[in-house]
């Protein structure tokens, strides 16, 4: 090469090294390996380190071979090229970006000796095998920091279990998309996740994370976020027809109770339609055969050992799946929760469903929990199934406390008999906690049942078909105050049920006239 070529090359940045350029090479043999090498000394392409990306060998050695070599020169990102990289488990490493290019797959490979053992674990029995172990993953972390996954790619739980009933094996397939515990300053963004396995993501004990722009179209439970603290939860679409979309949680999974707390999940789209169909954007919805109540909501709970502080829900939209629940059943607080601006559409349960429960999977002595402090602000629903209606629902003795309800429309499907007007519906207090365990509901619009202290203001209640259940329905209810309320009903059917209540004040209220109930044993309105 003259010297005014290589003068002029190395102006543009184009000379590496000795007799080399980007794209050229003295050996012409080595041209392809000198392109990929020209990056930047701290970007690590999986190639170079044995991946072939062809989706028929097993790229895992080569995979974790690239990201032992970033970690031990200080950090770096991992970088795949478009491919289907066929792998087991993935050892995500502190400092480390992987990095997924457009049309970038990692596939999960079938053979159960691609991942790495389930480590044992003590306090199983207080949570289900999945949130149990980390290690039987596609990619896992523990005890880390400063990590990221990113990129347009895919993530494909192509061979993960979705479930499993043994806790015997040594090695299994993997279970989980991304498993993380115990780690901080994460970040996850950008990718998809298709058919994710048990969990698309599990964070446990996981804090300062930032999970934006992802889209999961999986078989369980899109995100898990387990006794962590300081998370957004931003532009995500999520839809889990068989499980929950969006969870936070608060296992006894790190063998000790810690609470999820200061976290915000804001301008996600959550869905129960057919499987795959999202990402196809076909948005095809189940039929009554393969599932007669898609799930794909956002839920606090069940898992409840630590608690809920801090939760705010915003800019949210449901669609052909369940609504908001939020629930503690393990002997925790649920506290200071704000929820505003969410749509739903063919809801198959309770739009709003929160439970005070005594299932009590922990350690012994444990006293119930509290729920309280909770706003919703601004909620529109149409087509909500006639099951339920927006169900709060407490203990005896322990009621729920301090609800405040406002700007709230629901259309519902209606339907419901005089005769179930009088059901009373059981109390179920050690109950898996899911708003179809009462059975049909005596109200169609709200059941409250074991409350101190709720105020229902601006709520706009419709139904499509005939409907001779009453909107309300409260026993055991006191402090409870109801304005600007305007709800469906026919003509010989009375607005509240009233039972064991006591301080209802009822104001603008339907065509009822202003009135203050200071005590009521059995009574209509």
């Amino acid at each position: 090469m003259n010297i005014s070529r290589r003068l002029a090359l190395k102006k543009m940045g184009l000379l590496v090294g000795s007799g080399s350029i980007l794209g050229l090479s003295k050996n012409e043999n080595n041209s392809h390996t000198e392109q990929r090498k020209s990056t930047s000394e701290s970007q690590y392409n999986v190639l170079d380190y044995g991946a072939k990306g062809n989706g028929k060998t097993n790229d895992a050695n080569a995979i974790n071979k690239a990201i032992n070599a970033a970690a031990n020169a200080g950090g770096g990102k991992v970088y795949f090229p478009s491919g289907t990289y066929l792998t087991g488990s993935i050892r995500i490493k502190s400092n480390i970006t992987l990095y997924l290019e457009q049309a970038a797959v990692l596939e999960a490979i079938g053979d159960p000796n691609a991942y790495d053992p389930a480590e044992p674990f003590h306090g199983k029995q207080y949570q289900d095998y999945g949130h149990s172990h980390w290690h039987n993953s596609l990619i896992w972390g523990e005890n880390l920091h400063d990590i990221s996954i990113m990129g347009p790619g895919m993530i494909y739980g192509k061979g993960l279990l979705r479930s499993t009933t043994k806790d015997t094996s040594k090695k299994g397939l993997g279970n989980k998309s991304i498993s993380l515990k115990k780690c901080h300053n994460v970040i996850l963004k950008d990718f998809i996740i298709k058919h994710g396995g048990w969990f698309g993501i599990l964070a446990t004990g996981v804090d300062n994370m930032t999970i934006d722009n992802l889209k999961i179209d999986t078989n369980r439970d899109g995100m898990d976020i387990d006794a962590c603290k300081n998370v957004r939860v931003s532009n995500c679409i999520v839809n889990s027809p068989n499980d929950d979309a969006i969870v936070p949680k608060s296992s006894y999974a790190l063998g000790y109770t810690r609470s999820t707390e200061d976290l915000t999940i804001t301008n996600c789209t959550v869905s129960g339609f057919k499987e795959g169909t999202v990402l196809d954007a076909t948005f095809q919805p189940l039929s009554p055969s393969e599932n007669k109540n898609p799930t794909g909501r956002i839920k606090c709970g069940t898992e409840s050992n630590g608690g809920f502080k801090n939760i705010t829900i915003s800019n949210c939209t449901f669609n052909h799946c369940r609504g908001l629940a939020l629930e503690t059943v393990d002997g925790a607080l649920l506290e200071d929760v704000s929820i505003s601006n969410i749509t739903m559409r063919h809801v198959g349960n309770a739009p709003i469903f929160m439970r005070l429960g005594s299932r009590m999977r922990g350690p012994k002595s444990i006293p119930i929990g509290e729920l309280r402090r909770v706003n919703i602000s601004n909620v529109v629903v149409s087509h909500a199934n006639n099951l339920t209606g927006v169900l709060i629902s407490g203990l005896p003795g322990h009621t729920i406390n301090d609800i405040k309800i406002s700007n709230i429309r629901i259309e519902y499907d209606g339907g419901g008999t005089k005769a179930e007007a009088s059901i009373t519906p059981p109390e179920k207090e050690h109950g898996y906690p899911e708003p179809g365990m009462f059975g049909r509901m005596p109200s169609y619009g709200f059941y409250l049942r074991h409350v101190d202290g709720i105020q229902i203001s601006d709520v706009n209640l419709t139904y499509i078909k005939d409907e001779y259940r009453p909107p309300f329905v409260l026993k055991d209810v006191k402090n409870a105050d109801f304005r600007f309320v305007n709800a469906q009903h026919e003509n010989n059917t009375h607005v509240f049920s009233l039972k064991n209540v006591q301080k209802l004040h009822v104001f603008m209220t339907d065509s009822i006239s202003d009135k203050k109930i200071n005590n009521v044993m059995n009574g209509k309105v």
